[in-house]
């Protein structure tokens, strides 16, 4: 309760701040998001990147099941950060087309099939060899291998399917060099050794069914898509890449490039982090002032309000309002200030002069304006960090014993 109380007298003014519309506050809470980070030079592409990417899997109906796993976020050395970009539609990056016997690399309205069988000559069971005598049994076995190949790819093939999406195999060879060439020759487009935990992703993505036998090979199990082409990123780096997908359920893939392969992981941290920042702004439409100006305005509202109670009370509410001051504390530490010349004045400035958007700039290590300056955060991020550290504390305070 007096949490929202003081929270509540921070936030009410935040309409009238002149922070311009939602969407331009959605990417200024970002870029704060992005500040501390590596790639915070970008912040100016990233931000309006994870705001995008947001905004177009979320269901305007139903705002708090955003699915951040619905954006998948692709890393590929080479290029710079400036080359990230957002695509909607289906990113494959461990995977390129098979260029055997000539095969098509690229599609247009495409059919798209996902299967979990081989198309390959089947194994017994147990370990056993097959001796071969003459010449004739050779060539029959030969034979019987292409008809059993043929026959599934014909029967592939009739489905009208011309993009085949192979899931990898342990147990045999997921599909064979014959194969290939039969499959090219009908013009299908092959995509092989999709690991099994990308299955869910692509199929829900796709809005495919994963096919487990021939048998179950139907037009209704396959997906569709205005493209389906394996492009070059430079050199011999390559990558699937599906756009104008047909389905009704909203995913969309981030594209990031570095020459860097920790440039890449921080950027990948980054983009997350920006990602759910904005959700939580989606979640929960309003902000707060950053900068610890939050923490500090509802610590000395929570003071005062100690001084009017009596007994026991009095003493868990000032305790609780020093407790927040760690934030500014911390925050001016990281930043390579004197803490506790900056947590007094905080505490004093907001005490007496009433000034409750005064909060930490590390850029400028000083104490500023946070609205002013721009740094904001969402209400959700604040109000979820001080109500689940209160359970938590309060959880603790419940054990009488460890054994």
């Amino acid at each position: 309760f007096f949490f929202f109380q003081a929270e509540d007298g921070i936030r009410d003014p935040l309409w009238s701040r002149g922070l311009g519309d939602v969407y331009k506050r959605q990417i200024q809470n970002a870029k704060t998001s992005l500040a501390s980070k590596v790639v915070a030079q970008n912040a100016d592409l990233l931000a309006p990147i994870a705001v995008d990417a947001v905004l177009k899997i979320v269901d305007k109906d139903k705002p708090q099941n955003i699915d951040l796993r619905d954006i998948r976020v692709v890393k590929k050395l080479g290029g710079t950060l400036e080359d990230t970009e957002m695509i909607e539609g289906l990113l494959l990056g461990n995977n390129k087309a098979t260029h055997l016997a000539n095969g098509p690399t690229k599609i247009t309205d495409a059919k798209i099939a996902f299967i979990q069988f081989c198309i390959s000559p089947p194994k017994t069971d147990m370990d056993q060899s097959l001796v071969v005598s003459n010449d004739a049994a050779m060539d029959r076995v030969i034979e019987q291998e292409k008809e059993y190949i043929l026959k599934i790819v014909r029967k592939s093939a009739d489905t009208k399917c011309n993009v085949l999406l192979i899931q990898k195999s342990i147990l045999r060879d997921a599909v064979t060099e014959l194969a290939l060439h039969f499959l090219a020759k009908k013009g299908i487009m092959v995509v092989k050794d999709i690991e099994r935990e990308d299955v869910e992703y692509i199929c829900k993505t796709l809005g495919t069914t994963p096919i487990a036998h021939i048998d179950q090979f139907t037009a209704e199990k396959m997906g569709s898509a205005a493209r389906c082409e394996e492009v070059e990123l430079g050199g011999t780096n390559k990558m699937i890449r599906i756009t104008g997908i047909q389905t009704l359920v909203k995913t969309l893939s981030i594209l990031v490039r570095s020459s860097n392969q920790l440039v890449l992981d921080e950027a990948e941290r980054s983009i997350h982090d920006a990602l759910c920042v904005v959700r939580s702004l989606v979640k929960k439409g309003s902000i707060v002032a950053g900068g610890s100006a939050v923490e500090m305005e509802i610590s000395s509202k929570l003071t005062a309000f100690a001084k009017e109670l009596t007994g026991i009370n009095s003493y868990i509410v000032n305790a609780y309002a020093q407790a927040l001051e760690i934030i500014p504390y911390t925050l001016a530490e990281n930043a390579g200030l004197s803490p506790i010349t900056v947590v007094s004045e905080l505490r004093t400035r907001h005490a007496n002069n009433g000034e409750k958007y005064l909060g930490l700039d590390i850029k400028k290590g000083a104490l500023v304006d946070t609205f002013k300056e721009r740094i904001i955060q969402p209400t959700l991020v604040s109000s979820s960090a001080l109500t689940l550290a209160t359970e938590c504390v309060r959880a603790i305070m419940k054990i009488d014993d460890i054994i």
